[in-house]
């Protein structure tokens, strides 16, 4: 799967105009539907003369559920919100938001003249957009005495992975997060090198963005 790394506050943009109607097309990278949400009010409030402000958004797939929404904004049902989700889902994409700005030039379009307009702004938002494949990881934590905190993030870097949410007390707590085709021999690799004192605890799967 890909997504897609423009940020809510600098999306990927394009327009084009159709029969006088201007269609203007923003991506960007989400990390839940709730910010889905969030982004397409921000693009309201830029936009408020504009008719339409349509949208879809696909979030999840690393536990292998995707969530999906998505709104025609007052256009014909199945006409605005339907085609850019089906753009989403061509492309493969996940943790995405494409919204398009239709500002109305006076002539009707028709139901098929709507989908092919939705359409085509959304693939030129996504097209205008920076692509990352998705790489499923799982993230464990995981408490260190300080002395083997160095050899425990050569293991975590051989195995591809990185670390997050690192505290610093009497011990070190930290979060690993590691790709999820190499989290057998990374554990395995852990239990060797600490005889089995460390013991990563697992917790959730997520999707990270690794840039092409």
């Amino acid at each position: 799967m890909f997504t897609l790394l423009d940020a809510p506050d600098a999306p990927a943009h394009a327009s084009f105009v159709e029969k006088k109607s201007e269609f203007i097309g923003d991506a960007c990278h989400i990390d839940s539907l709730d910010e889905a949400l969030a982004f397409v009010e921000t693009i309201r409030e830029r936009h408020p003369k504009a008719r339409h402000v349509a949208y879809a958004a696909v979030c999840g797939g690393a536990d292998g559920r995707l969530a999906e929404r998505m709104s025609d904004d007052g256009e014909p049902s199945g006409t605005a919100g339907k085609p850019i989700l089906d753009v989403l889902r061509a492309g493969g994409l996940t943790d995405t938001c494409v919204a398009v700005i239709r500002y109305f030039g006076g002539i009707l379009l028709g139901s098929g003249g709507l989908i092919r307009a939705y359409s085509t702004g959304a693939s030129l938002a996504v097209k205008a957009a920076t692509r990352a494949a998705i790489v499923t990881c799982q993230r464990y934590a995981v408490r260190l005495e300080y002395p083997q905190l160095a050899r425990f993030q050569q293991l975590l870097a051989a195995a591809g992975g990185s670390e997050e949410d690192a505290a610093y007390t009497d011990r070190v707590t930290l979060v690993a997060v590691v790709p999820q085709d190499a989290c057998a021999r990374f554990l395995e690799r852990v239990t060797e090198t600490f005889n089995a004192a460390v013991v990563p605890d697992p917790l959730d799967k997520v999707n990270v963005p690794r840039p092409a």
